[in-house]
């Protein structure tokens, strides 16, 4: 399994209107790219070090595997220093990290069962399980500026799994969700904005994945991509204004990104040839992403809200390439990037 990400999070959109816009590709510049490694990080491959998220001053989360494939947590602060923790005893996994320097993500118990935390910016760490989570457990997903997360809990094994959202209040309080008409059993969010809104997706009764955006009263809305095929859309990340960006898969399998407005309009575009797939938008509606090229090598891209889309690369990538993961208010961009060993290593590319 590639530990790049956790990959447990996508979306899709019902009853929208498409705006395929007029894409501008800019020219590739030079980039201030900065590349790091966590010490202790692991040298051989599926090792190395993997950021998550990064807030507005620069401060970055996520995950590096050991020597022994132990997942640890780590947080670098905008000077480069790095701080390692571990929430339990194996797989903590931090996934999102918000303005005050909180940081949510999960790990995994001596019985592999997968629990949630908080951890403060003063290294504090809280654990927590959604009452009734089964034996897979909580999987936390985005934490927004008041404290607010949001993620799936689960229920039933293997097969029998149905996924289920939660959103955590600043107070510890849990509140779990479904959607009401989600089919096969399966409402998983990824993504929480300073209002409460929350992005996920959904599987409906002719298992086709869909879009949801939930408000803070507890109100859905489904949502599909035009254009989407049978694996339907999947969003990936919601700012401030509720504008949501994700990708889709079109009747030929071949995936695009698309981004969608508060109004519900949605506006396709592509990165390269194959598989666009953005991951996360900042408030002024910049989004950072990857794609696959003939050669199926990852490259990341950076699209302005005019929708000028430039492609980067890490030097050093091999033939896996390279993988953004966030991106914040100034632009700051901070994802992974593989070696020819397959080794993962962190980046930030500064605007």
């Amino acid at each position: 399994m590639k530990f790049r990400t956790l990959a447990l999070f996508c979306a899709m959109t019902l009853f929208v209107a498409l705006g395929i816009s007029d894409q501008t590709f800019a020219q590739k510049l030079p980039d201030k790219i900065i590349t790091f490694d966590v010490p202790g990080a692991g040298t051989r491959s599926s090792q190395g070090t993997v950021p998550t998220s990064i807030n507005p001053a620069g401060t970055i989360t996520g995950y590096y595997v050991d020597a022994g494939s132990i997942f640890h947590g780590f947080v670098r602060d905008k000077d480069g220093i790095i701080t390692s923790f571990d929430a339990g005893p194996n797989f903590t996994t931090p996934t999102s990290i918000n303005p005050k320097g909180t940081i949510t993500g999960s790990y995994q118990d001596a019985s592999r069962v997968t629990h949630g935390f908080v951890r403060d910016k003063d290294g504090t760490i809280t654990t927590f399980d959604v009452p009734g989570a089964g034996s897979n457990g909580t999987f936390p997903a985005s934490i927004n500026p008041s404290g607010e997360i949001t993620g799936i809990w689960t229920t039933g094994v293997f097969h029998g799994t149905v996924l289920h959202g939660f959103l955590r209040d600043a107070d510890g309080i849990i509140t779990e969700f479904d959607l009401p008409d989600a089919g096969f059993n399966l409402t998983a969010p990824t993504g929480i904005n300073p209002s409460v809104e929350i992005t996920g997706r959904c599987r409906d009764a002719r298992f086709m994945f869909r879009g949801f955006v939930r408000t803070a009263d507890g109100t859905f809305t489904t949502f599909n991509a035009p254009g989407a095929g049978f694996n339907g859309t999947s969003a990936a990340s919601i700012n401030p204004a509720g504008t949501i960006t994700g990708d889709y898969q079109d009747e030929n399998f071949r995936g695009h990104g698309f981004v969608r407005n508060k109004d519900g309009i949605i506006t396709s575009f592509d990165a390269g040839p194959n598989f666009t797939t953005p991951i996360s938008i900042n408030p002024s509606g910049e989004i950072a992403g990857y794609y696959f090229d003939v050669n199926f090598r990852g490259h990341g891209f950076v699209r302005d809200k005019d929708g000028t889309i430039t492609s980067f690369d890490v030097l050093g990538a091999g033939s896996n390439g390279t993988f953004p993961a966030s991106i914040n208010p100034r632009g700051e961009i901070t994802g992974s990037y593989s070696d020819a060993s397959n080794v993962s290593h962190g980046f930030l590319r500064e605007p």
